[in-house]
């Protein structure tokens, strides 16, 4: 949409992904944008300033706007009034694709319902970087953005996840990653197979590779710092069927009760141990007509 004979841009509000990390992680055409909008907004102005600053680009009198969670319907008919006067508003969340787990979202909404254009600048996404690094199937995928901070709400939405067919992806914070892991590993089974990535680009990216078991207990431990994404494999009920599940039970029935062999089938295959407990009682009930533990 820039015109490369004068640099100016056709009106409208441009959504421009800005670096997850290192700086030069910009691409030409967000650059080209932010030298060019007629009003810049910013999830995080200091932020915005330091990477215009770092690829050269003045303000040059320009309005630079904070546009956040907390004052979003305030300022808001600000960016809309812009857009209706014929400028090209630029918008850049703090870090990343705007609108994902991003305050962009209302604003874009509300621009495109009253006939402005929006248009996308693609660029860094810390949710597809954690998707490429982790090791986990890329084909199909669910984010859940950020989890509810209380455990109970926490443990009722990843039960809401634990069929999805692929790999789930969250935001988490430092400080409650390792509870979540818990939960997750009671919740979706703590064999399932996930991925902790950390400060993705920069100088300290980590990636920690394990079962959900495993990583909870390796965070309790070793608390990571910085910005997190968790991954989750999917469970094994995509790639067994429920055949599978019976042989699986039928063989841990042997040797062990009910309740142990649940659990055993369950830790084995990262499914939800509920889930499998009543299918072991269904099993044992039509092979002895008992069926207690």
């Amino acid at each position: 949409m820039a015109n490369p004979e004068d640099q100016r841009l056709t009106p409208g509000l441009y959504l421009v992904a800005t670096p997850i990390g290192s700086a030069r992680d910009i691409t030409l055409r967000a650059l080209d944008v932010l030298g060019a909008a007629d009003v810049l907004a910013a999830e995080d102005t200091r932020s915005l300033r330091k990477l215009m600053e770092i690829h050269g680009i003045d303000l040059a009198g320009r309005p630079l706007v904070a546009y956040h969670d907390h004052n979003g319907a305030r300022v808001r008919p600000r960016l809309l009034a812009a857009l209706e006067a014929g400028q090209a508003v630029a918008y850049a969340p703090d870090a990343g694709t705007p609108l994902i787990a991003d305050p962009g979202y209302d604003l874009a909404r509300e621009a495109r319902t009253r006939g402005h254009a929006v248009t996308a600048v693609p660029g860094p996404s810390a949710v597809v970087t954690a998707l490429t690094l982790a090791g986990l199937p890329t084909d199909r995928f669910f984010f859940g953005g950020f989890l509810p901070a209380s455990t109970g709400k926490r443990r009722t939405a990843l039960g809401e996840l634990a069929a999805v067919p692929g790999t789930l992806v969250f935001y988490e914070s430092p400080h409650r990653v390792a509870a979540m892991l818990r939960d997750a590993a009671g919740e979706l089974g703590p064999a399932r197979p996930a991925a902790l990535c950390r400060e993705l680009t920069k100088k300290f990216e980590e990636v920690r590779e394990g079962t959900l078991a495993e990583l909870a207990e390796g965070c309790a431990a070793d608390p990571p710092r910085g910005e997190i994404v968790v991954l989750v494999g999917r469970g094994a009920a995509e790639g067994a069927s429920a055949a599978d599940l019976d042989t699986a039970l039928a063989e841990a029935l042997q040797t062990l009760s009910v309740r142990d062999a649940a659990d055993a089938v369950a830790a084995r295959l990262g499914l939800k141990r509920r889930q499998v407990y009543q299918r072991a009682l269904q099993l044992a009930k039509a092979r002895d007509g008992g069926g207690g533990d």
